[in-house]
């Protein structure tokens, strides 16, 4: 028996585009001797579909995509779709082959955290299905119903001697290895050898990353599908294993966080049809980055940088900047803000008369240059990106209506330690990003001789605080305990809880660790705990 895994790029709400894609993916399995293609978890919609779960005429048209599929013959079809039936609904895959329906497969566990929400639309399945191919049992799965022992040992029991499992795993740093070692305990407690189909593709804040992959009966990897790119990775089950099949290396850390951050941008562009982005290059490290990252997704003549000086801002600055846009060939102007910015502060004088200069004039400055950007984004139908990182979203170091304004925020869950990394691994084969913008202290220049550790505690320090408090739970004593200063620690969890409010008015941007500020983070903005 050959399985195909149909790793593919769906978009949430496109049932009739998902469904022309399944159909030529079915094709081309077919053409390569295939038995049964697997897609991934709700294939058929796309994944998360959120509250288009909620309206019945979405399961009308789901209805027609499967009756579409049953029309094709040759394979046997494992569909990701959601069903409902009366008040319930559910997460389902249902098993098509020449026009029958062999059985619907309800997933039976149903993830309630991190960035999943299925509680709210779904209730759990309770029975597995097997079902026969060529004489050999198939058992169905879907996605959280690996990560627990119970559904794959109930499929089992029922006769399965093959598992497939359709899944909607999103990406986070070092994510392939943890699924590795899922699906590795499941095919050793069960004796079966296990095939598992992940979706890729960017879906809002959420990256996909594919990297579909087989293990056999004890639990070794022996099929690899590439990580962040379509796939139809092909397996052989015989003998009651599955055989060695095409082995696909898989990205290191920052490579594979660098090609998430490119689809998220490419995804969000492109399935949202804008013509192109724009973003303000300042001659630092994260503009820096995200116009790399930009461009890398979407192409240079889709991107427009914008050089925005002012008084306080470098010579260098401006140098570095011209320097990478010329590199990379992308749009590139420059407007002058201090003329803007005196006529501001002209017809506010009167209103702060006998006041000392602040962090507002700073912000005045900041709040320019997203109108500037906002403007050009209006008459173009460009999207622009901001670019703050983590570190500054975790802190409030940031511009509401300034910096933050925009579509997409690419490095909102990347710290600004890995920012420097991501730098310098994108430099690997050449310089992109001028060396002296990796180089030199950051600097927002929006006063004389201002870096960013006037205001902040270095980002090494930051960054450590704000892994262990924000992503990882711990409490600041816990951090205290650990060597961090006291002061340090107290100041960075103080910061972080009250520019709460901030973080609601940003932007969406692509989730690459464990606990982003999105889905999976939902605190109160009025909150008085600590």
């Amino acid at each position: 028996m050959r399985i195909a895994l149909a790793q593919f790029n769906a978009v949430v709400g496109d049932i009739a585009g998902n469904t022309d894609k399944i159909l030529a993916l079915a094709q081309q399995a077919i053409a390569q001797g295939a038995d049964v293609l697997v897609t991934p978890e709700l294939a058929l919609t796309g994944y998360p579909p959120e509250d288009l779960l909620l309206r019945d005429h979405f399961y009308r048209e789901c209805s027609k995509g499967l009756g579409r599929l049953m029309d094709l013959d040759g394979i046997t079809l494992v569909i990701g779709h959601p069903v409902k039936q009366g008040a319930e609904r559910f997460n389902a895959a249902t098993v098509l082959r020449d026009g029958n329906r062999l059985g619907t497969y309800y997933k039976m566990l149903l993830p309630n955290d991190e960035v999943f929400d299925e509680c709210r639309y779904f209730v759990p399945g309770a029975a597995p299905l097997v079902f026969e191919q060529n004489g050999v049992k198939v058992g169905v799965l879907i996605c959280e119903d690996v990560w627990q022992p119970e559904p794959a040992a109930e499929a089992a029991d029922a006769g399965a001697e093959v598992l497939v499992v359709l899944n909607a795993s999103p990406f986070h740093r070092n994510k392939l290895p943890v699924r590795h070692d899922v699906v590795r305990y499941r095919s050793e407690e069960t004796g079966v050898p296990i095939a598992y189909v992940n979706l890729v593709g960017g879906q809002d804040e959420l990256v996909f990353d594919g990297a579909s992959f087989a293990v056999d009966k004890h639990g070794k990897v022996v099929a690899q599908a590439p990580a962040n790119a379509e796939d139809l990775l092909l397996v052989d089950a015989a003998d009651g294993d599955i055989r060695p099949g095409s082995m696909t290396p898989q990205p290191g850390t920052l490579e594979s966080i660098y090609q998430a951050l490119v689809l998220g941008v490419r995804d969000y562009i492109g399935k949202n049809r804008f013509p192109g982005v724009l973003l303000g290059l300042s001659g630092g490290i994260d503009s820096a980055l995200t116009m790399a990252i930009a461009c890398d997704a979407l192409g240079a003549d889709n991107v427009h940088a914008v050089m925005m000086p002012s008084r306080y801002t470098a010579d260098i600055s401006v140098v570095d900047a011209r320097q990478m846009a010329q590199t990379l060939g992308v749009q590139y102007d420059e407007i002058e803000i201090w003329p803007m910015y005196q006529a501001f502060m002209s017809s506010l004088a009167p209103a702060f008369a006998g006041r000392p200069e602040d962090t507002t004039e700073e912000n005045l400055q900041a709040r320019i240059r997203g109108t500037l950007l906002m403007a050009l984004s209006n008459k173009s139908g460009k999207l622009v990106l901001t670019t703050g990182n983590k570190s500054e979203m975790t802190t409030g170091y940031c511009t509401l209506y300034g910096d933050m304004a925009g579509g997409f925020a690419v490095l909102k869950d990347v710290a600004k330690t890995l920012v420097f990394d991501l730098a310098r691994w994108r430099n690997r084969d050449g310089e992109v990003i001028p060396d002296r913008i990796i180089t030199r202290p950051p600097s927002a220049e929006l006063r004389p001789d201002q870096t960013d550790q006037d205001s902040l505690p270095p980002y090494e320090v930051l960054d450590a605080i704000m892994t262990r408090y924000m992503e990882d739970n711990r409490s600041a004593e816990e951090i205290i305990a650990e060597g961090f200063a006291r002061p340090d620690v107290e100041r960075v969890v103080r910061l972080l809880k009250i520019n709460e409010y901030k973080r609601r008015q940003a932007p969406v941007g692509p989730r690459i660790t464990h606990r982003g500020f999105g889905k999976d983070w939902r605190y109160p903005i009025t909150n008085r705990f600590s």
